[in-house]
């Protein structure tokens, strides 16, 4: 009963914030400009009028997989900065003022407050996610050609875990931090970090969490899910757990102290 009074609450406070408009919107932009852009460059830039008179401008259009790659790509910056962004004070502007002490003076146990928030948070996200990358996938087929639909869901449920990833990470922080700035720029630093780790080993540690985007392109490409994928997405999910759990232990340390 705790944990759904906390979620409902939550819940509420990002429609109040109209989280729930202004975020699939703006991931919807996010995953649908660089296929629109691709698709009409020639276009733009015979407009343009700089083309010297008798020159042709022929640029071949991405395949329906590069082009559904180019959603996710787009995602994977500037949709994970925008989550870092909108979670960076969930618990750490509460910390700063003292909402928190409020909350957790009644019997509401910790793991409750931590997994109510971040299961709310990651509701909107998923909605988010998903919207956007439905209306990504129309726009590639229409304009780049034919993709299946149950091929972009499946693609869009591994790259969810993703964002859970992130999410959680942006929790750790968020559990000892009073400064939702310095949560972000953590937060944001950690997910560099562990990108450029990864880039760097990706022969070695092929099983990373940081590769799931780039194994749901190549299963555009193949319409095969490889086994890295399962076993990426699987890490992702117990390092989740794992930083969850670390979350509740901060944050009791937090009132301890």
């Amino acid at each position: 009963m705790q944990w759904q009074t906390i979620y409902k609450k939550e819940m509420l406070d990002h429609w109040r914030h109209f989280k729930w408009i202004w975020v699939p919107i703006v991931f919807i932009l996010f995953a649908v400009m660089d296929p629109l852009t691709a698709y009409f460059m020639p276009i733009i830039l015979e407009s343009a009028g700089n083309v010297p008179e008798g020159a042709t401008i022929d640029i071949p259009n991405p395949s329906v997989g590069e082009a559904m790659i180019m959603s996710f790509s787009q995602l994977n910056m500037l949709g994970v900065l925008i989550a870092v962004v909108i979670s960076m004070g969930l618990i750490s502007r509460e910390l700063s003022t003292g909402v928190y002490e409020l909350i957790l003076s009644k019997p509401v146990r910790y793991s409750h407050y931590i997994t109510a928030k971040f299961t709310a948070m990651m509701t909107l996200l998923s909605v988010s996610i998903i919207i956007a990358l439905i209306t990504g996938w129309y726009y590639v087929t229409v304009l780049f050609g034919d993709l299946a639909f149950t091929q972009l869901l499946t693609s869009a449920i591994f790259y969810i875990f993703y964002f859970m990833l992130i999410l959680s990470i942006v929790m750790v922080f968020n559990s000892f931090l009073t400064s939702p700035g310095l949560v972000a720029f953590l937060s944001i630093f950690t997910v560099v970090v562990l990108n450029a780790i990864t880039s760097i080993f990706d022969h070695v540690i092929t099983w990373s969490p940081m590769l799931i985007s780039d194994y749901i392109g190549t299963y555009f490409f193949s319409g095969e899910i490889e086994t890295d994928l399962y076993f990426s997405t699987g890490i992702a999910i117990i390092i989740s757990l794992l930083l969850l759990w670390l979350s509740i232990f901060l944050l009791k340390r937090q009132e301890m102290h």
